[in-house]
Protein backbone atom coordinates (compact mmCIF):
# COMPACT_ATOMS: atom_id res chain seq x y z
CA UNK A 1 0.00 0.00 0.00
CA UNK A 2 1.19 3.51 -0.79
CA UNK A 3 2.28 5.86 1.98
CA UNK A 4 -1.01 7.31 3.23
CA UNK A 5 -0.81 10.88 4.50
CA UNK A 6 -3.42 12.72 6.49
CA UNK A 7 -3.34 16.33 7.57
CA UNK A 8 -5.16 18.73 9.84
CA UNK A 9 -4.97 22.53 9.85
CA UNK A 10 -5.73 25.16 12.50
CA UNK A 11 -5.81 28.68 11.12
CA UNK A 12 -5.64 32.09 12.78
CA UNK A 13 -4.25 30.81 16.10
CA UNK A 14 -3.36 33.70 18.44
CA UNK A 15 0.29 32.77 18.88
CA UNK A 16 3.43 34.02 17.21
CA UNK A 17 4.80 31.59 14.59
CA UNK A 18 8.30 31.98 16.03
CA UNK A 19 7.16 30.62 19.41
CA UNK A 20 5.07 27.86 17.83
CA UNK A 21 7.99 26.60 15.72
CA UNK A 22 10.07 26.03 18.87
CA UNK A 23 7.54 23.44 20.03
CA UNK A 24 6.85 22.06 16.53
CA UNK A 25 10.50 21.06 16.10
CA UNK A 26 10.32 18.81 19.16
CA UNK A 27 7.74 16.42 17.71
CA UNK A 28 8.80 16.24 14.07
CA UNK A 29 9.45 12.66 12.90
CA UNK A 30 8.25 11.03 16.12
CA UNK A 31 5.59 8.32 16.45
CA UNK A 32 2.23 9.94 17.23
CA UNK A 33 2.02 8.44 20.72
CA UNK A 34 5.44 9.84 21.71
CA UNK A 35 4.61 13.23 20.18
CA UNK A 36 1.36 13.46 22.17
CA UNK A 37 3.20 12.65 25.40
CA UNK A 38 5.91 15.26 24.74
CA UNK A 39 3.29 17.92 23.96
CA UNK A 40 1.27 17.04 27.04
CA UNK A 41 4.23 17.86 29.31
CA UNK A 42 5.54 20.89 27.44
CA UNK A 43 4.56 24.00 29.42
CA UNK A 44 3.88 26.27 26.45
CA UNK A 45 0.73 27.59 24.82
CA UNK A 46 1.93 26.25 21.46
CA UNK A 47 2.06 22.69 22.84
CA UNK A 48 -1.66 22.72 23.58
CA UNK A 49 -2.55 24.12 20.15
CA UNK A 50 -0.26 21.74 18.22
CA UNK A 51 -1.59 18.85 20.34
CA UNK A 52 -5.15 19.67 19.27
CA UNK A 53 -4.16 19.73 15.59
CA UNK A 54 -2.24 16.46 16.00
CA UNK A 55 -5.30 14.78 17.58
CA UNK A 56 -7.38 16.06 14.68
CA UNK A 57 -4.92 14.65 12.12
CA UNK A 58 -5.03 11.24 13.85
CA UNK A 59 -8.85 11.36 13.89
CA UNK A 60 -8.80 12.17 10.16
CA UNK A 61 -6.49 9.19 9.55
CA UNK A 62 -8.87 6.87 11.46
CA UNK A 63 -11.56 7.65 8.87
CA UNK A 64 -9.47 6.17 6.06
CA UNK A 65 -9.80 2.43 5.37
CA UNK A 66 -6.74 0.30 6.06
CA UNK A 67 -4.82 2.81 8.17
CA UNK A 68 -3.21 1.46 11.35
CA UNK A 69 -3.32 4.33 13.85
CA UNK A 70 -0.63 2.71 16.02
CA UNK A 71 1.94 3.04 13.19
CA UNK A 72 1.36 6.74 12.50
CA UNK A 73 4.34 9.11 12.53
CA UNK A 74 4.40 12.91 12.58
CA UNK A 75 5.71 13.54 9.08
CA UNK A 76 5.47 17.32 8.94
CA UNK A 77 4.58 20.21 11.25
CA UNK A 78 4.24 23.51 9.41
CA UNK A 79 3.75 26.80 11.23
CA UNK A 80 3.01 29.60 8.78
CA UNK A 81 2.37 33.23 9.59
CA UNK A 82 -1.25 34.35 9.56
CA UNK A 83 -2.50 37.93 9.43
CA UNK A 84 -1.11 40.27 12.08
CA UNK A 85 -3.51 42.23 14.28
CA UNK A 86 -2.29 45.79 14.71
CA UNK A 87 -2.99 47.53 18.01
CA UNK A 88 -1.73 50.74 19.62
CA UNK A 89 -0.35 51.39 23.06
CA UNK A 90 -0.67 54.95 24.31
CA UNK A 91 2.63 56.44 25.51
CA UNK A 92 3.72 59.64 27.21
CA UNK A 93 3.22 63.06 25.64
CA UNK A 94 0.46 61.96 23.30
CA UNK A 95 2.56 59.47 21.41
CA UNK A 96 1.51 55.95 20.49
CA UNK A 97 3.47 52.75 19.88
CA UNK A 98 2.27 49.98 17.60
CA UNK A 99 1.71 46.51 19.02
CA UNK A 100 1.74 43.56 16.60
CA UNK A 101 -0.39 40.63 17.70
CA UNK A 102 0.75 37.82 15.46
CA UNK A 103 -1.27 34.80 14.36
CA UNK A 104 -0.25 31.36 13.09
CA UNK A 105 -1.59 28.74 10.72
CA UNK A 106 -0.59 25.31 12.11
CA UNK A 107 -0.56 22.26 9.80
CA UNK A 108 0.23 18.74 11.01
CA UNK A 109 0.77 15.87 8.55
CA UNK A 110 0.79 12.27 9.79
CA UNK A 111 1.73 9.22 7.73
CA UNK A 112 2.14 5.49 8.29
CA UNK A 113 5.70 4.45 9.07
Amino acid sequence: MADMETKAVAKYQRLSPQKARLVARNVLGLPVEDAINILRFTPKKAAKLIGKVLHSAVANAEQLPGVDVDNLVVKQVLVNEGPTLKRIKPRAMGRANRILKRTSHITVVVAES
